[in-house]
């Protein structure tokens, strides 16, 4: 299973990245925003989940969300939001542009674990 993290913070993409291969799955993306992680999906056409942070330059997690959702292929590929956007106003919005989950940061490995195992089914 492939997974695509982004998230401008390198830091944070490494906590994630470590994180998910501790949970055995060890192929996997990052992109610094949504541009360069639109362009790697374009390219690999494998890509499983998408993670990602909301605030970022260029274009942003949510533009990111409604640009994949808008594509037939990708309507059912799982996306989980991380951020720290935490207020119930933005966990809707997120949720109405697409999102399956929602993180938010600071969060444990024990919980990207439940919410990934949760939008894997």
């Amino acid at each position: 299973m492939k997974i695509l993290v982004v998230d401008d913070s390198s830091t944070m993409r490494r906590i994630i990245k470590n994180t998910l291969q501790r949970l055995g799955h060890q192929d996997i993306l990052e992109a610094e925003h949504g541009v360069e992680a639109w362009s790697l999906l374009t390219q690999h056409a494998d890509v499983n989940v998408l993670i990602t942070d909301w605030n970022m330059p260029e274009m942003n997690g949510l533009e990111l969300v409604k640009k994949v959702r808008a594509e037939a292929k990708y309507v059912d590929m799982p996306i989980i939001m991380v951020t720290t956007e935490g207020g119930k106003a933005e966990v809707i919005t997120a949720l109405k542009a697409g999102v399956n989950n929602y993180i938010v940061k600071p969060f444990t490995p024990q919980v990207l674990k439940e919410k990934l195992e949760d939008v894997l089914g």
